[in-house]
């Protein structure tokens, strides 16, 4: 009979959406969780029903139930670092803040508020309740739209990003990585360059400002890239790396996901979270 051999992994938490189509939310954050030797439990925000092509519906669950979702798991879990994704209402954006509020561990908001199509995808009501939950994160990581929401100020290049990342620090972030997959600039559009500011005590800025240089891969299959790649920065984060080295490790490895991704479904494919762990 085998002995029994059981492994102790660290333990991270997402708080998401479920997508139905399999390459974004909550399966692609745990995929990636995974994919780094971390634990992943789940607290489901709303269930959608979308794949390749497109969201046809979204129901966003009870905010209480989301509530006791979260206490279930950090009632019985050693949770190192907690990820947020689509939080879909006001309610579940204030009942989030609240439920991390006392959590002394890595907090990573994900501000999943504008899809590639450009369309808002939260009401007024609800953006403006991201203002805590921002205060308190460990990390934000909004694309370009996202940061625009923000900071009211529009993000179309590297420089704007820069300008992005210290406003959204001022608003009480640790930090900020604004994502340049939709940026203008770089390499003649052959570079993605993703913007990392770090509230720092010391130097004249108060902030310290790292550039990301990563090649472009030429395809519109990168379905869950922003979901995979917070989740493997909150995995990074739960092994105990610092900011900048989750975030850096990450970005890298964002190249490979979107490289090696899923071409399934008839819409374009999703990037591929399973090779995020490899070092």
């Amino acid at each position: 009979m085998p002995e029994y051999d059981p492994v102790d992994p660290p333990v991270a938490l997402t708080v998401a959406g479920s997508d139905s189509g399999g390459g974004a939310g909550i399966q692609a954050d745990l995929t990636a969780m995974t994919a780094h030797g971390v634990f992943g439990a789940s607290v489901v925000t709303a269930t959608t029903a979308q794949n390749t092509r497109g969201v046809a519906d979204v129901n966003p669950l009870p905010a209480d139930h989301v509530a006791s979702q979260y206490a279930a798991v950090a009632d019985d879990f050693d949770v190192r670092a907690v990820k947020t994704g689509m939080l879909a209402t006001a309610g579940i954006v204030e009942t989030v803040t609240e439920a991390v509020a006392d959590a002394d561990v890595p907090l990573v908001v994900d501000p999943v508020m504008v899809a590639a199509t450009g369309d808002r995808l939260l009401s007024p009501a609800a953006e403006a309740a991201y203002e805590d939950l921002v205060a308190a994160a460990t990390l934000v990581t909004p694309n370009a739209d996202e940061a625009a929401v923000l900071t009211g100020d529009p993000v179309e290049t590297p420089a704007d990003a820069a300008a992005a990342g210290r406003e959204v620090v001022a608003l009480g972030a640790d930090a900020a990585l604004v994502k340049g997959g939709h940026l203008t600039g770089g390499d003649g559009g052959d570079t993605v360059v993703d913007t990392l500011v770090r509230a720092e005590e010391e130097g004249e800025s108060g902030v310290a400002v790292d550039r990301f240089e990563t090649p472009r891969v030429d395809t519109a299959a990168t379905h869950g890239s922003g979901c995979a790649l917070s989740s493997a920065i909150a995995a990074r984060l739960a092994r105990g790396e610092s900011v900048r080295e989750a975030v850096e490790a990450a970005v890298e490895g964002m190249t490979e996901a979107v490289r090696r991704g899923y071409d399934v479904g008839e819409g374009p494919g999703a990037v591929n979270p399973t090779v995020l762990g490899a070092e």
